[in-house]
């Protein structure tokens, strides 16, 4: 989770406990309530920061080119996407596309300096997308709505000859980061490597470290994401674990689980210095770890 809407939500749920505590409503009901009932605006804070459902930035921004794409799924949302391939036709077909999974706050458009490091640096094609209730995509999320979204992402990816040509590599911050693992383990032999940055073992599992009032009470949790059970069923596609030392959201000891437990052959786990939740990819040596990932697992695994 990014830092930010973490400490808001966090805030949203006290002041919601002290309102209704006002009105004579027991601590522990309030919290049973609201941790069942509010859990999804806890924990995709769509809104936040302001404008974040009514204004995204464009790849434009970044001197990129793009499509401004609209993917209908199963269920009748219509997500919003950018594609960005690379003009040079060799790079095009003959490289990886990257499909980036966001964390819980903002929208796609927040995440334009990722996309344009994989675009400008790892030379890769770039498909970044807004989870439904997220941007300009419609919908309200959920984790079975965001897994749906995920896949019509990935199967449009699949369809796109361009984009399919050499493979695919799933990338996710945060809660993207859980979303890469589910896609992953479901399409383990179309998927050529997995990047996952600050991600969380489990929703339950992250409750008592990021609101440690609540931890009595996580067996009320719906959202789940149970990506210390997927990562080790992933055997087959190589892995890159980010960690941060200095996560004060997402316990580094989460990731370090999620490496442990992964079932691949092909996984590398680096983890920065005095590295905080949101400032990871901004460490000296990240991308380096990237490009290094690339050509050691992502590149031989194609060939």
């Amino acid at each position: 989770m990014d830092y930010t809407s973490s400490e808001w939500s966090i805030s949203m749920l006290l002041r919601t406990v002290k309102i209704l505590s006002a009105t004579g409503v027991s601590c522990v009901g309030v919290f049973a309530a609201v941790l069942y009932f509010a859990q999804s605006t806890l924990i995709y804070p769509s809104n936040f920061p302001a404008g974040s459902r009514t204004e995204v930035q464009t790849p434009k921004s970044y001197d990129l080119p793009y499509e401004d794409v609209t993917i209908d799924t199963k269920d009748g949302e219509k997500i919003k996407a950018f594609v960005m391939k690379q003009t040079d036709s060799e790079l095009r077909v003959g490289g990886q596309t990257v499909i980036i999974c966001c964390a819980n706050a903002g929208n796609m458009g927040h995440r334009l300096p990722i996309a344009s490091a994989f675009y400008k640096i790892l030379q890769y094609n770039v498909v970044l997308f807004s989870y439904r209730g997220y941007g300009l995509s419609t919908g309200k999320p959920s984790e079975a709505g965001i897994k749906i979204d995920a896949e019509a992402i990935f199967k449009y990816v699949q369809a796109d000859l361009d984009l399919n040509r050499a493979g695919i590599i799933l990338y996710g911050q945060s809660l993207g980061g859980a979303v890469a693992i589910y896609l992953t383990e479901k399409y383990q032999d179309e998927i050529s490597g997995l990047i996952v940055e600050n991600t969380f073992r489990s929703i339950p599992s992250l409750i008592p470290s990021i609101l440690p009032v609540a931890q009595y009470f996580s067996f009320l949790c719906h959202q789940i994401w149970p990506s210390e059970q997927l990562i080790k069923k992933i055997t087959k596609v190589p892995v890159l674990f980010l960690s941060g030392s200095n996560d004060e959201i997402v316990p580094p000891a989460h990731m370090k689980y999620l490496y442990e437990n992964c079932g691949s052959p092909g996984k590398v786990w680096r983890q920065f210095a005095n590295a905080t939740h949101n400032e990871t990819y901004m460490k000296d040596g990240y991308w380096t770890s990237i490009i290094d990932f690339s050509t050691d697992f992502v590149n031989k695994k194609d060939q």
